[in-house]
């Protein structure tokens, strides 16, 4: 029988509660389908912080290169910085297994009512592809005079031509595989004149080898209102690690919340174990009271069977999720 191993990080709050909702559901799906899973917890977050000072053992990449997957929760504590839990877990996790191509689908399932009005199930259904490892979120820059009244704090976003060419390739061959075959590329070009002007020619000169799939180019601003004024019309979004990010959270609004929205964290080469997780946070507001939404993670669970190459159990997962959603304001 073959069998996986997945590395669990359920992390803190709600994560934990999700988790083993997800795990238990895939223990269930792997057990018809006749195949294993060997899940192998570690205890990292903020509670491993305030014990030890940090969010995660100098070992845990080398424990995390043993397994298939990372099966991911959230992390988050209102006592500590969010960039000391972002750059203390999952941002090297992320740049250092090159999970470049973070993946966020959205689809307004029968059932769900959208915020926007007038919206029929399945009539949004687009893919965020949100570049990874460098962009805005490359920690690159610092802080000098700290305290003092003339302080400076320098952030730069670190944009090559060969990170930005592979995520847009890969929104390309993403976008082969889907009906509609449209890519829309999301930047801020006219005010950000170096990186993502880079962004756009590489946009452009990639276009040109997939003549069967539409493209558009936006800027961010005007990407974030057309995704209230006509989200029917995407497919394939494409973004820097920033924009993505901002994009995916309106993604996620106007399809129910972000209890429905998953993510992958993928490294095409599969050298590396990919990272699947919600996209929700750790809402520590509701923490214990029994209604942290499982969906995100059910669907993070699917993609990450998707990915193994498990596509039935995958499917079935799909299948049971949107009967349920389907049944919910019956």
């Amino acid at each position: 029988m073959k069998s996986y191993k997945i590395a669990v990080i359920a992390g803190d709050g709600i994560g934990i509660e999700v988790i083993d909702s997800g795990i238990c559901l895939l223990e269930q799906v792997s057990f018809m389908f006749g195949f294993g899973l060997q899940f192998e917890r570690y205890p990292w977050g903020c509670d491993h912080y305030f014990k030890h000072g940090e969010m995660m053992p100098d070992t845990a990449l080398n424990e995390l290169l043993k397994a298939d997957a990372i099966y991911f929760g959230a992390c988050g504590d209102p006592r500590l910085q969010d960039n000391v839990t972002l750059g203390g877990l999952i941002l090297p996790i992320r740049q250092s297994f090159q999970q470049f191509a973070n993946v966020r689908p959205t689809y307004l399932f029968e059932g769900v009512t959208s915020p926007l009005s007038g919206k029929s199930a399945g009539s949004i259904d687009c893919v965020v592809v949100r570049e990874n490892t460098e962009g805005e979120y490359s920690q690159a820059g610092g802080r000098i005079h700290r305290g003092l009244d003339g302080e400076v704090a320098i952030q730069t976003s670190i944009f090559t031509s060969n990170g930005v060419e592979r995520i847009i390739r890969f929104a390309f061959e993403l976008a082969v595989q889907r009906d509609r075959k449209k890519v829309t590329s999301i930047t801020k070009s006219n005010a950000q004149g170096f990186g993502l002007v880079l962004w756009d020619e590489i946009f452009e000169k990639v276009g040109e080898e997939f003549a069967e799939v539409e493209t558009e180019s936006l800027l961010v601003d005007a990407a974030c209102m057309d995704l209230i004024r006509r989200p029917e019309e995407f497919d394939v979004l494409v973004a820097s690690n920033l924009f993505g990010d901002i994009v995916s959270e309106i993604t996620a609004g106007i399809t129910g919340s972000l209890g429905l929205a998953p993510s992958a964290n993928i490294d095409p080469t599969r050298e590396h174990p990919s990272m699947f997780e919600p996209v929700h946070g750790s809402a520590p507001d509701i923490v214990g009271k029994g209604i942290a939404n499982p969906v995100a993670t059910f669907l993070a669970g699917e993609m990450m069977l998707e990915f193994l190459g498990e596509p039935e159990s995958a499917r079935c997962i799909h299948q049971a999720i949107s009967g349920y959603l389907k049944g919910v304001n019956k």
